[in-house]
């Protein structure tokens, strides 16, 4: 096999591929010696990754194996984190690059992301450019097959994208995800170790939290209620029950995210309002007054200001009080998915991690878990949610969805 002379750079910003076989003839604009030292560097088909300087190696069985994990049989004292393992492989090559790049560079995975990203921006924009100059010619047809082949790829290889931003956000953490539960389930019980639900939880906000914790509480009792009475430490549910928790959880985790951006900047944009009367009535007292009427003026206007909040003030600082007051056209909005793309993502990842069935009543099998299982798998689901919201909207910024 003829060895791939090294070609311009690539799509992608600063990276260029370059593959180089074992075995293979030596090329014209190689030394013997650089060609030997090559092939010892290149051992087992390696391909090379050459980016802003870094040579990225991964082996190229990682387009489809995944990164390994420690979250299966492992004990309370060898629960080290390794990596973090993703139980949806990515189906492109953007998702296969990156999530070699996660093992082997994590530091430049950022880089390498956002550059993907705005390639295939810059791509689809070209596309959809000559089919509008082409409108009324006779390649219009042809530019328009064009312009919806590259959407559609460009989609695929957005969602890649996205859900390895999301395995990212879980290595920075420290957190294994779970795998597909099948490789955890045994005898019809399922047990998910270590737990993790200290750092799975350190990504909410206290008040966040409060509400995480008491969705949990409730979960965990309607399956106790409507599954078969064995103890208190031991759970029934079927797995595509099991299956639909977790999306919603998803789902809640997504809700809460949206809830607290949005409380943040209405809280902001209140605290002017909330002093500006006072202080325009205080402005207007030293203008027209006395020495010694300021002074007055100034001890009322401090007065005024610590205890005239009213009462909706008051109520917009809790979360809990704040989501309460929504109407179901807001609690519509905030829940509602950005992106198919995101839509798309939750559901390819609950069937990686349930299986290609889980929506089948033929093969929905009880499983056995204990609570502590239970909730971690749905911390991890809250997690994906919330971190689902923010590549979301990241990514957004930069690629520009279409039905944003």
């Amino acid at each position: 096999m003829a060895a791939l002379r090294p070609g311009p750079r690539a799509a992608i910003g600063d990276i260029r591929l370059v593959a180089v076989c074992r075995g293979s003839c030596r090329p014209s604009y190689l030394s013997s010696r650089s060609w030997q030292q090559m092939c010892r560097t290149c051992d087992h088909s390696l391909i090379n990754f050459e980016m802003q300087g870094y040579v990225l190696n991964r082996k190229s069985k990682c387009i489809t194996k995944k990164l390994l994990t420690t979250i299966t049989g492992a004990k309370p004292d060898e629960s080290e984190f390794d990596s973090v393992d993703a139980p949806l492989e990515p189906q492109t090559w953007e998702g296969s690059f990156l999530c070699g790049l996660l093992k082997s560079q994590p530091h430049i995975f950022l880089v390498a992301a956002a550059k993907q990203l705005q390639q295939m921006s810059i791509e689809r924009k070209d596309t959809l450019t000559r089919w509008e100059h082409s409108i009324g010619s006779s390649e219009d047809c042809l530019h328009r097959r064009i312009a919806k082949m590259k959407e559609h790829e460009c989609r695929t290889a957005i969602e890649d994208v996205m859900y390895m931003l999301i395995v990212h956000k879980y290595f920075k953490i420290e957190v294994p995800m779970v795998p597909n539960l099948s490789k955890l389930i045994s005898n019809r019980r399922l047990r998910i170790w270590p737990p993790r639900e200290a750092d799975l939880e350190s990504i909410h906000g206290p008040e966040v939290l409060g509400l995480i914790r008491e969705h949990l509480t409730n979960i965990i009792r309607w399956v106790h209620r409507n599954g078969p009475k064995i103890n208190l430490s031991t759970l029934q549910v079927k797995r595509l029950q099991l299956g639909r928790i977790y999306s919603a959880s998803v789902m809640y985790g997504y809700f809460l995210k949206s809830v607290t951006v949005r409380h943040c900047l209405e809280l902001t944009l209140a605290r002017p309002q909330e002093f500006l009367q006072p202080i325009q009535l205080l402005n207007s007292q030293l203008a027209t007054t006395q020495k010694q009427e300021q002074k007055e003026a100034f001890c009322s206007s401090a007065q005024l200001l610590s205890s005239s909040k009213p009462s909706s003030v008051v109520d917009l600082h809790d979360l809990k009080s704040y989501i309460m007051g929504f109407d179901p056209k807001t609690l519509e909005l905030c829940a509602k998915l950005r992106s198919s793309e995101a839509s798309n993502l939750i559901e390819k990842h609950s069937q990686a991690l349930f299986g290609e069935n889980v929506g089948s009543m033929e093969n929905d099998e009880t499983v056995i878990l204990d609570p502590a299982s239970l909730k971690r798998l749905l911390l991890e689901a809250i997690a994906f949610g919330s971190f689902l919201w923010d590549v979301e909207d990241y990514v957004d910024e930069i690629f520009k969805f279409q039905d944003s």
